[in-house]
């Protein structure tokens, strides 16, 4: 458990696959827990580490045979164009683009995203727009460090609260453990899991740190939503 891959998320809602960042491991994650399809790709920034996978999604378009549609902000759209152009427009071999856009049309709001609700919300890390999503009574809440009170109102009432903590220490970009901690205090979290853990959390010792409803999460963990 203190062999980490990047932080990433597969929602399986209804039988439509959504995946939640696609960071360099996402090759090594796909083949190692046989993930072959996706239904859409939900972005929250445009950081290396949770979009260097996107070049390995492409055997997921030759599949579906249509593009895969990303919900993200025009911010992390426009930062992807820029780093992979050449999967954004159709070239000679392949007559449609590996990616539907959908943009995010505001800093906080609701959208219908492949039939699916999704609650969001935006704070920043450093320079970096950063979303967060909520989808029913669950949220994912990654590089999170510095926002508007305001998010909180869309956050409250979850019982299942997966958030970033790096480390014990303060960071300028990272909430801490305790940070995090107190901030899924606010929202009155029933179920906290921890991710985006650096190699300074080893698990059963920062494990036995927690209160019982935090938990480090692991590579390979399976939450049932409905279960809490």
């Amino acid at each position: 458990m203190n062999q980490r891959m990047r932080a990433s998320v597969l929602l399986d809602m209804g039988g439509q696959q959504f995946l939640i960042d696609a960071g360099p491991d996402f090759r090594m994650q796909a083949l190692r827990h046989g993930i072959t399809r996706l239904d859409a790709l939900l972005l929250t920034h445009a950081h290396h580490d949770h979009t260097g996978g996107i070049d390995d999604l492409r055997p997921i378009h030759h599949t579906r045979k249509t593009p895969l549609p990303v919900l993200l902000s025009s911010e992390t759209a426009q930062e992807l164009k820029n780093r992979y152009y050449y999967l954004f427009e159709p070239v000679a071999r392949e007559a449609i683009p590996c990616f539907q856009l959908h943009l995010l049309p505001n800093q906080a709001g609701s959208v219908i995203f492949e039939h699916l609700p999704i609650h969001y919300v935006t704070y920043t890390q450093g320079k970096m727009q950063v979303n967060g999503y909520r989808i029913g009574d669950f949220a994912y809440l990654s590089d999170i460090r510095h926002f508007l009170p305001s998010i909180l109102d869309h956050l409250q009432g979850l019982k299942c609260l997966i958030i970033s903590a790096l480390r014990y220490t303060s960071s300028p970009l990272h909430f801490s453990v305790d940070e995090a901690i107190d901030f899924a205090a606010q929202l009155r979290a029933e179920k906290v899991w921890l991710t985006h853990l650096s190699h300074d959390l080893e698990h059963q010792r920062t494990s036995a740190y927690l209160p019982p409803h935090v938990r480090l999460a692991y590579d390979g963990l399976e939450i049932d939503l409905d279960g809490g």
